[in-house]
Formats: structure tokens, C-alpha cells, sequence
């Protein structure tokens, strides 16, 4: 990809403690693991082709390469490998033998990932039997609703209360990542990429919040859910709203985090947006990988509360998708729809809102430049019933940014009683 700095310069290699000769027993120690994993190929691996190669630092690095149903280790790494997958050689031998799920090393900052994260969630499935994989380990699944391929993300007991979670603008499932890890202790919790994003099929059509929220019902169908809680971020959460507004039997409770909502202000520029046509973007429109993570940070009151390693996998994806024409198309049709949303009228958000019923927890950061906390203002006018906090100190994002009191915060939400 253009513009991608070189991975080893967006490492943190003091902490892999790399040397100048690999370190034997470790390198003995990590060959042995990943040969370990790959003698026990899943099924799931037809069709697929995909190079991942593992850095272990001073123990050296080893490319695992997947050819429709074979799987190969090879000792050292390749040239533009799908992806990458960095860590100290203990924290990667936990993972590979099972002791450690990835998933929990990388919130601790312990694994990094880069290339195409999507796949690399994906490793317990490709080179693993389903089966042997801890409840809160996470599970990669896909299945088809509303003719759409959707893949997402899957923790906790399957019997568990369910919690869907619903991403925001330009992201996937995996912006959700700490939430996950946390509510899979005792629910079944689904991180799922929406129509046109992450590895979800990418339909040539608009994006409205009527459309998403529609294929978001067909989605619950397809995966066995007549009702499920719903947590949504920014697009994600105006989806959530939409469901809860369409469909409210559907919907236990619904947790919205810094959701998108119709403008009241700030509408001029919505006549030349209404002309610009998204199907534009099918035309090549690089996107350098500094330029996204930038973004990204922008997005954090503080933006060093998050790891670089979550930052750069962040702006890897969304880099990767944005590269196909589809990508952008409905990256563009989701922005397009958000700005011309109308606030007012039989179909205006605002006149709306008063009639959701499923109980509600709004969350916004004070220091969000995307959302402002002034919204925080007009839900409580539109939707007293509603609960409502601003959050100080905080971005966009908050469940990344300030995960442990998200986190804490929607859990008591989900258990209050009251909320019934």
C-alpha cells in the first residue's frame, strides 16, 4: 500500500528485545509452537490464501502461508506479507499454545498487529479446531443476512444475555475490542461489521440509518438473536437509535456512545453535498497511512491514553479497505448520509426521537470535536426518559479511550433493574 511507513519502523523493539543473534531457545521454543498450531489446520482454511508472518524479535520470525487447504511454516519472513504479528517469544508461545488469547495480549499491549487485522482475529480459526477455543477467546464467524456475506467478531457464553455491538464510520468490529474482552465474562457478545465496512460485503447503494438498521434485524435473524441489547459508537450509534425506533421489540436496551445524530446547525454546504455523488470514489483516491492515524488520534482528548500498536492497526484497515472501490464508495455514501440527515419534519430525527421506547444510555465526551456535548443538551429535552451523561475529559471514542469506565458504566446499565 502507498504511503505505508515500513512495519518495523511502528514497533516498539525495545520491548521485543531485539539483538543481533536470535536467541535459540526461544527461537527453538516459538518454531516448535507454530509448527505445533499448523500440524492442526482447520477446514475453515479452504479457499483462503494469506501469508502471516510472526516476529518474535530476537527469536527471530517465521511465515505461516495458507494456499486454499494447505498450511506451511517457513522459517524467516517475506516481502509484503498479509500480515504481521509482533511479540516478545513468551507472549507469542501463550498465545499459539493457547494459555493467552490474542485478543487479551493486545489490550495489554503486549502483541501488535499490522497488515490485515481482520485476518489475523481470524488465526484461531484458520490454523485451530473451533472447538478447543476458551469461551471468552475471540471467534470469527460469517454468516448471510439480508443477501449479504457479514463476518463478525463473537465472545462469551453462547446462552449468555447478548450484546450487540455496532461500529462507527470508517471502522469494524474491532473498534470494539475492549468492550468485547470485558461483557464476554458473562454475555455473549457480538462485534459485527456493517454493510459497506470491514469485511462485511459492500453494497452499491446508500447507507441510510433506515437501510442499516433494517439489514441490523435481518443481521440478529441470521446469528439466532430475537432480542439482544445494542451498544453502538458514533455511525454505530445512530443505528442502534434507527433500531430501536423501527424495531423496538427487537431491542432489550440500547447503550449509545457519542451517537451520530441530524445536525441542526451547521447545514449550508447540504445542497452541493447532495450533488456530489459518492460512486466518484470508484476512481483511485490514495489515502497515506500517516494521514489516518493522524485522524485517529484526533479523535482522543488525549490521545497517548491509546496505544500506538492500537492506532496503527486502526489506520491499517481502514487504509486496506479504502484501497478497493467499493470501500470508498461506501465510505462516502455513510458520510454523505450522516451530514444530510434532516433534523425536522415526519422523517426528521428530532421529531422522532421522542417516540423510541427501549431504555437508553447516552454517552458523550466533552472534548468530542465530532459530536459535541452540546447534543447531550437536545436528547434530554427530546428524551427525558433517556439517561444521559457527558463524559469529562474524553474523546469520540470513549470505549477505547476510557475503557474502564465505559465499560464499568455500560455494565450497570445492562443490570440495572430499573431499566426494565
Amino acid at each position: 500500500m502507498r504511503g505505508v511507513r515500513p512495519l518495523r519502523s511502528l514497533v516498539p523493539w525495545d520491548r521485543l528485545r531485539v539483538g543481533r543473534r536470535a536467541d535459540l531457545p526461544e527461537r527453538r521454543a516459538l518454531e516448535e509452537a507454530l509448527r505445533a498450531r499448523v500440524a492442526r489446520p482447520s477446514v475453515r482454511i479452504a479457499g483462503r490464501k494469506a501469508r502471516i508472518v510472526f516476529d518474535g524479535g530476537r527469536a527471530g520470525r517465521f511465515t505461516v502461508d495458507i494456499r486454499n487447504d494447505q498450511v506451511k511454516l517457513t522459517p524467516g519472513g517475506v516481502a509484503r506479507p498479509t500480515s504481521t504479528v509482533f511479540g516478545d517469544p513468551e507472549t507469542l508461545v501463550r498465545v499459539l499454545d493457547g494459555r493467552l488469547t490474542g485478543v487479551e495480549a493486545f489490550l495489554e499491549g503486549r502483541l501488535f498487529l499490522r497488515g490485515n487485522i481482520a485476518l489475523t482475529l481470524e488465526l484461531d480459526d484458520l490454523l485451530h479446531p473451533p472447538g478447543a477455543m476458551r469461551s471468552r477467546a475471540v471467534r470469527c464467524q460469517r454468516t448471510t443476512a439480508d443477501g449479504l456475506e457479514a463476518f463478525y467478531l463473537e465472545a462469551g457464553p453462547p446462552d449468555a444475555p447478548p450484546v450487540v455491538l455496532l461500529h462507527g464510520l470508517g471502522a469494524t468490529g474491532a473498534s470494539f475490542l475492549p468492550t468485547l474482552w470485558d461483557l464476554s465474562q458473562d454475555h455473549r457478545v457480538i462485534a459485527v461489521d456493517l454493510p459497506g465496512f470491514g469485511e462485511t460485503d459492500k453494497p452499491l447503494r446508500r447507507l441510510q440509518a433506515d437501510y442499516l438498521a433494517r439489514w441490523t434485524v435481518a443481521f440478529l435473524d441470521a446469528v439466532g438473536l430475537q432480542r439482544a441489547s445494542l451498544v453502538g459508537n458514533s455511525m454505530g450509534g445512530r443505528v442502534a437509535l434507527e433500531v430501536g425506533l423501527l424495531s423496538p421489540s427487537r431491542v432489550d436496551r440500547l447503550v449509545l456512545l457519542a451517537p451520530s445524530m441530524a445536525w441542526r446547525r451547521y447545514r449550508a454546504a447540504a445542497g452541493l453535498v447532495r450533488l456530489l455523488r459518492p460512486e466518484l470514489a470508484a476512481l483511485p483516491l490514495p489515502m497515506l497511512h500517516r494521514m489516518v492515524a493522524s485522524f485517529v488520534r484526533s479523535l482522543f482528548a488525549h490521545h497517548e491514553r491509546v496505544s500506538d500498536a492500537a492506532i496503527n492497526a486502526a489506520a491499517d484497515e481502514f487504509v486496506r479497505i479504502y484501497a478497493t472501490p467499493r470501500g470508498r464508495v461506501a465510505f462516502f455514501h455513510g458520510a454523505r448520509e450522516i451530514y444530510l440527515e434532516d433534523p425536522h419534519g415526519t422523517k426528521g430525527f428530532w421529531d422522532r426521537l421522542p417516540s423510541l421506547s427501549p431504555p437508553a444510555l447516552f454517552i458523550f465526551g466533552d472534548k468530542d470535536w465530532l459530536v459535541p456535548r452540546a447534543f447531550a443538551r437536545h436528547v434530554r429535552h427530546a428524551l427525558p426518559s433517556a439517561t444521559c451523561e457527558v463524559f469529562h475529559d474524553c474523546g469520540h471514542v470513549p470505549q477505547f479511550e476510557l475503557p474502564a469506565r465505559t465499560n464499568a458504566r455500560i455494565r450497570e446499565f445492562l443490570a440495572d433493574p430499573t431499566k426494565a
